[in-house]
């Protein structure tokens, strides 16, 4: 039988949270990891954080971030040094895994999926900000920045709560479309910038807001964003200029057929918008019929 449009996105949140296997290999591998750095380094703290740890994450893609604090004693003054450090310590112990530095962080792939992947981020505590903690991580370009993954998972807890829960499920679909489209834009940079569009808004609806935020992408040619938390300063969308151009372009025909979506659904086609969002998200969002 038919659905509504609402039902579609319903049902395409269920399918692309993170499934229970998933769930559990995060879980498996966590402590080999903690106790890898810990015997290595020490470890002050080691936390999850990221999509997955926030309920952003699209099952499938997104990958396990972990926040590894050391000891500043075992750091050295260029985080591109620490970074080898640790990730010859977990190539150590992981060695058929091909363990790589991935700026800011070290990636441990365990398996042929994104979501195997386990991305170990090394932090220096720096000290406390409007009670979150705040850290030096790598910059990409071998010094450090600051960064608070507590302060940033509470200002998307506050905004997803301020609407009944919807907020997180509206990141998680913007993700989906990078994701299933391969434009490679920063899952951090996306959620900061739906986060800060929902803070701004009265309600959400994901259809209308999803046209909305892809047009304003699109439309800010992916201007970098101030960090709302006043943490890190301007948070970048995506790594190199290639990708951005790639990303600008892929932004456009979404934003064509995110705006098609709306106006079959406008003139009560709602066929014909379920082919368009089908058409979005690469043949992955459900079908008009159940």
């Amino acid at each position: 039988m038919p659905r509504t449009i609402a039902q579609g996105f319903d049902d395409f949140l269920t399918s692309i949270k993170a499934t229970k296997a998933e769930t559990a290999l995060a879980k498996s591998h966590r402590a080999s990891i903690e106790a890898c750095l810990k015997s290595n380094f020490g470890l002050n703290r080691f936390t999850r954080i990221g999509s997955f740890g926030n309920g952003t994450n699209v099952s499938g893609y997104s990958d396990v971030d972990y926040l590894a604090c050391i000891p500043t004693a075992q750091l050295t003054k260029t985080s591109t040094a620490s970074l080898i450090k640790v990730k010859n310590a977990l190539a150590t112990r992981f060695p058929d895994t091909g363990v790589a530095v991935n700026s800011p962080a070290v990636l441990v792939p365990f398996g042929d999926k994104k979501s195997e992947d386990t991305e170990i981020v090394v932090a220096d505590y720096v000290n406390e900000s409007n009670g979150y903690k705040v850290y030096e991580i790598a910059d990409g370009n071998d010094g450090w920045m600051e960064a608070s993954p507590d302060a940033h998972n509470a200002y998307v807890d506050y905004i997803d709560k301020q609407h009944g829960g919807k907020v997180k499920p509206l990141i998680r679909f913007i993700k989906a479309w990078k994701f299933y489209q391969g434009a490679k834009i920063s899952s951090f940079y996306l959620e900061m910038r739906v986060a800060k569009f929902a803070a701004d808004e009265k309600s959400i609806a994901y259809d209308i807001d999803i046209n909305t935020i892809l047009r304003q992408l699109r439309d800010s040619e992916l201007a970098m964003m101030q960090d709302p938390m006043g943490v890190s300063g301007y948070i970048y969308p995506c790594k190199t200029e290639a990708f951005k151009v790639d990303a600008l372009s892929k932004l456009a025909t979404a934003s064509t057929r995110a705006q098609k979506a709306r106006d079959a659904t406008i003139n009560d086609n709602i066929k014909e918008a379920f082919e368009w969002w089908g058409k979005l998200y690469n043949d992955k969002f459900p079908s008009y019929y159940l």
